[in-house]
């Protein structure tokens, strides 16, 4: 049966070795989207035989990050150090086959070997001294030493794909040497495993970075020496940071996480990273679920995106003004929650007033906590628009505003009053009354604000000038 008739699985496989960045998290959202939009499964896979590097707070971090943006995994997550008997059974299936063969090769006549192969222009690679051959005499093997196991790579022929994104691959086989696929403690290697895992996993499209691409042709032969189907190869171009730079720990990419508690939601982050290597016309601001409807693997792009943080803020914003208010209120309660601020019924409403105004969760959580905690007005403002000349018609105000109905409509009848009254003009009242109320002169309409603040509040600032 050919893979392209199979049930569409993919894989997210990452190594856990740093915390997951956008770069990262990007490479997961593909392979989920793609599986999502063909009704396949998604699953994740954590590549952990790197024992040295790999640590748990790094896997935290990876299913917290995905957990998050809603990128559930279908299966998984799985580890490979969990699964080294399948690796080494596979391993002794193909020794029995005779495409493995034991390697006593040093490590000092390795780095003598690629030194005089360099000296001459040559690539440096493995000269074959252990591979058996029909008719060829073998050294002796030295005492003591435990040997890697090498993969018998053809000798002749091209290893081709075509890649999804960068179209027909072709490798000779003479360009590849005869890769060690478990240590001297017997230990599969990297590009062994992948294999397993993928074969076992029925993985249909591997959807990675473009840094994987030497590993696949070695990959493919492999998947041919255990007689199995090969699958689609879709390798994405990196994601660079703003200074042009593979985004990298190192070069100050921040955790996925980070982007949670700086107040993004989860869809505009999809959103955003779903624009960095992909893209639908000229859509910029789209819904998670129009994502998965409209995506494919023939719009990917062929060059490196470029991270813009001031773009992604422009995005969140979008996804702010366009969320529902409920929704929002329950984010922010959260973030405010996480400040010591209870919040109440009027949260929502609240919310929706300022959430044009905002290009995160926590500016917004920001003006709500104003609602529910005291006021310090700027003294620069204050100065400005509280002065003694607007002062009878903010006592006038406190008197009108004490008698009417606390609601939108009354508080704006009011303040209609009090202008006509004293013969002023909207901003000249609103300013002041918004730098008592609500410590700053911008905010949205003044009666709107009002009504959603509690009435007492509201009188006492105003008394206080």
């Amino acid at each position: 049966m050919s893979v392209h008739k199979q049930p569409v699985r993919t894989r997210f496989a990452p190594s856990p070795t740093g915390f997951i960045h956008l770069g990262n998290i990007r490479s997961a959202l593909y392979p989920w989207a793609f599986a999502k939009a063909q009704g396949g499964i998604f699953i994740l896979r954590i590549e952990d035989t790197d024992l040295e590097r790999s640590n748990q707070a790094s896997v935290d971090v990876i299913l917290e990050g995905m957990a998050w943006l809603g990128m559930h995994p279908d299966e998984g997550p799985f580890y490979q150090m969990q699964r080294m008997d399948r690796y080494k059974h596979v391993l002794a299936e193909l020794q029995a086959t005779g495409q493995v063969y034991p390697c006593y090769m040093s490590i000092e006549e390795l780095d003598v070997l690629r030194e005089k192969q360099m000296a001459a222009k040559e690539k440096p690679r493995y000269d074959g001294t252990w591979r058996p051959e029909p008719g060829k005499a073998l050294p002796s093997i030295p005492v003591g030493v435990k040997p890697v196991l090498r993969f018998k790579n053809p000798l002749e022929g091209v290893v081709v794909w075509e890649d999804k994104v960068k179209g027909r691959i072709e490798i000779s086989n003479q360009e590849l040497d005869d890769l060690v696929i478990a240590r001297p403690d017997g230990t599969p290697t990297y590009n062994f495993c992948v294999v397993v895992d993928d074969i076992d996993m029925a993985i249909t499209h591997v959807i990675r970075g473009d840094d994987h691409v030497n590993n696949t042709p070695r990959q493919i032969n492999i998947f041919k020496a255990l007689g199995k189907d090969v699958p689609v190869y879709a390798h994405l171009p990196t994601v660079l940071n703003e200074q042009g730079e593979k985004m990298s720990k190192r070069n100050g990419a921040k955790p996925v996480t980070q982007y949670r508690d700086e107040g993004y939601l989860p869809d505009a982050m999809v959103n955003y990273l779903a624009r960095l290597g992909w893209s639908h016309g000229d859509d910029e601001i789209f819904s998670r679920q129009q994502f998965l409807d409209w995506f494919d693997l023939d719009h990917l792009g062929r060059s490196a995106a470029q991270f813009d943080d001031a773009k992604l803020r422009w995005v969140n914003a979008q996804h702010l003004k366009a969320s529902n208010d409920e929704s929002l209120a329950s984010w922010v309660k959260d973030i405010l929650k996480q400040r010591g601020i209870a919040s109440d019924e009027r949260l929502p409403a609240i919310c929706g007033l300022f959430k044009d105004r905002c290009d995160t969760l926590c500016v917004l959580a920001d003006w709500v906590s104003v609602f529910y905690g005291d006021v310090t007005p700027k003294a620069d403002e204050k100065a400005l628009h509280v002065t003694e000349a607007i002062r009878p018609a903010l006592a006038l105000l406190v008197e009108k505003l004490t008698a009417c109905a606390w609601d939108k409509v009354s508080i704006a009848s009011a303040i209609k009053e009090v202008l006509t009254i004293q013969t002023l003009k909207m901003p000249q009242l609103a300013m002041p009354v918004r730098v008592l109320v609500m410590g700053t002169a911008q905010t949205p309409s003044l009666d709107a604000v009002l009504a959603l603040c509690e009435k007492q509040k509201v009188l006492e600032r105003l008394k206080n000038a």
